[in-house]
């Protein structure tokens, strides 16, 4: 069993992938929930960024190592858990989806904002292509769920 990080902007689909996952019976964990990470604000500017809580995390993927677990979010400080996951996997959508998800979606509000859609596609121009160059597997977020997920499934199953 494997440690997957499903990673990618806001609006990308990570979060449907993963009730999708929990639904089929697979260990997940939402780093947007339930205090896994916080705001923090950027050395030298007014800017916040999303920082995982290390210790937590550190615990998480170290009790993880035989279960096989599909960790999602995106953070500034995700890349020095990299070498705990065996498999980095980017969502990734056009602009204009991207767009339309978060104007439309229901179960997340952030991204409506004008400031945080700037926001969100200031990381898209920014941020994506470093998650790109540092993952080990990009999909197409504008495929099925379920295609998503068979996808997902089969790299958490991979000795």
């Amino acid at each position: 069993m494997a440690r997957v990080l499903v990673t990618g902007m806001s609006g990308t689909g990570k979060s449907t992938v993963l009730l999708e996952l929990a639904r089929r019976g697979v260990r997940v964990v939402d780093t947007d929930e339930d205090g896994w990470s916080t705001e923090h604000l950027v050395p030298g500017g007014a800017a916040t960024e999303q920082v995982w809580n290390a210790d937590r995390m550190t615990q998480l993927l170290a009790r993880a190592e035989n279960d096989g677990i599909v960790v999602s979010g995106c953070a500034s400080n995700q890349g020095s858990f990299y070498d705990r996951f065996d498999a980095v996997v980017l969502l990734a959508v056009p602009r204009d989806v991207l767009l339309e998800r978060i104007a439309t979606r229901t179960n997340n509000p952030f991204g409506r904002d004008p400031i945080e859609r700037d926001r969100i596609l200031a990381d898209l121009d920014q941020v994506e292509p470093l998650l790109r160059a540092t993952s080990t597997l990009e999909i197409d977020g504008t495929q099925p769920v379920g295609a998503i997920a068979d996808r997902i499934q089969a790299l958490v199953r991979q000795p």
